[in-house]
């Protein structure tokens, strides 16, 4: 990691006095919070440091976020607009209301507009509605789950996605979603270079499955472990209720097992924990089935949670792709009852299994107060960045503090689990499973 890999797009410099300008003068600096000429460093050990062996100025840092006394757009003159994309999460409507009410209130833009069915709103052939946004219009949404623009899957041309900004005189786009929608965005933004226009396109991540890297934690994935913990322990429940009772518990997590993790950390009545980061053994010495059966033989019931990328290739191939380009999966739950109850008859053992798949539950929910919280602090801090002309950047939180993320680094890579780190020693130390199966 470089400063260069750091370095935030902008659109040119900044010359209007911002309307929060009597807010920041009055403020002292504190540790609490970081001057915009400042930076929060990438790395946070002092061993890390070290091994750079750099000048402070050559240490890799992140452009803090937040107001600016400066900023590039005319707020009189700005016109705004929202999209959401992807697969529902916790807090889509939080950050919509959030993002109207500080662009209106805040910096006094009027005009904003929501392109509904995510990036299909901006193409002619599919006639989506474009909503004009108010705070009266958006003043009850964080109260209900989903988005009340509408989302979709795939990416569109970006050539006709900037027609239609330039048709409509939108100079800030904000753009709501995960991996896949900020590479969307960074095609947004390169056709916006390319024809020299002066757009502003600006990312709040969401990805349920908290799989963005550089983010210390995506919204919604608050709500929805603690969604996937409340299941975890219905599960424990009918599990202890009958005689070699298992509470199998099949959660999201394509590729990272980050909600499996925390939801069986919640409430702490998981016994195993399977996740796409740890491969896993079924059968012999060692493996999984072998093993679950020991815990019930001697205790009489098991939970295992399991996230919906593992196991994958104990499953054979899976051809195809959704409309995002992801892998289709092969249903991992089904396919873990079946093998554990073969596997209990085969033993002439009882088995009373209940298998719960609470997906659409955990991601349609509305966001609870600490994701609420988030989604408001994620929106100011991605309005701040637009007005100030920052573009093709994403708004993340590194170490506790809120900076500004390029979106080609956000999109390099993908956040997972790590099998050495203190979260699976944590779920290890919780479940008491072995660190490996077979």
């Amino acid at each position: 990691m470089t400063q260069k890999d750091l370095a935030v797009k902008s659109l040119g410099e900044c010359r209007v006095d911002s309307p929060l300008l009597p807010l920041l003068e009055r403020r002292e600096r504190s540790y609490y919070n970081v001057d915009e000429s400042d930076r929060v460093l990438f790395d946070d050990t002092a061993s890390a440091l070290v091994a750079r062996g750099a000048p402070i100025d050559e240490i890799p840092g992140f452009e803090p976020a937040g107001p600016r006394r400066k900023i590039y757009f005319d707020p009189s003159k700005a016109r705004a607009g929202i999209v959401t994309c992807g697969g529902l999460c916790p807090g889509f409507n939080d950050v919509i209301r959030a993002l109207v009410m500080e662009l209106h209130f805040a910096y006094g833009v009027r005009r904003i507009h929501g392109f509904c069915n995510g990036y299909q709103g901006f193409i002619p052939k599919y006639k989506r509605p474009v909503l004009e946004l108010t705070p009266q219009s958006v003043s009850r949404i964080n109260e209900l789950g989903g988005t009340i623009l509408g989302t979709s899957r795939g990416q569109q041309d970006p050539a006709e996605i900037v027609d239609c900004l330039e048709r409509m005189g939108i100079n800030l786009l904000f753009v709501i979603g995960g991996d896949g929608t900020l590479r969307g965005a960074q095609t947004i933004s390169r056709e916006v270079e390319s024809r020299g226009s002066r757009i502003a396109v600006v990312g709040i991540p969401k990805t349920i499955d908290n799989d963005i890297m550089f983010i210390d934690q995506s919204f919604g994935f608050q709500t929805a472990f603690s969604v996937a913990a409340d299941v975890i322990r219905t599960a424990h429940a009918e599990a202890k209720a009958s005689p070699n009772g298992v509470g199998l518990v099949k959660v999201m997590g394509r590729h990272s097992g980050f909600i499996a993790c925390y939801a069986s950390l919640a409430h702490n009545d998981a016994n195993f924990v399977l996740i796409p980061e740890v491969p896993f053994a079924l059968a012999g010495a060692g493996g999984f089935l072998e093993a679950i059966k020991d815990r019930v033989r001697s205790t009489g019931h098991s939970v295992v949670v399991i996230a919906e990328g593992a196991g994958q290739d104990l499953m054979g191939a899976h051809a195809g792709a959704d409309a995002s380009g992801n892998a289709k999966l092969g249903d991992v739950g089904v396919f873990l009852k079946d093998r554990i109850t073969e596997s209990f008859a085969a033993d002439g053992l009882e088995l009373n299994l209940k298998y719960f798949d609470p997906s659409y539950l955990v991601r349609s929910v509305k966001a609870n107060p600490f994701d609420a919280v988030y989604c408001l602090r994620l929106a100011h801090n991605a309005v701040h960045a637009a007005m100030a002309g920052r573009t093709e950047v994403v708004v993340s939180r590194w170490h506790g503090r809120f900076v500004l993320l390029p979106i080609p680094l956000a999109v390099r890579d993908r956040h997972t689990v790590d099998p050495n780190g203190d979260l699976w020693m944590s779920v290890l130390e919780s479940t008491g499973q072995p660190q490996v199966f077979g």
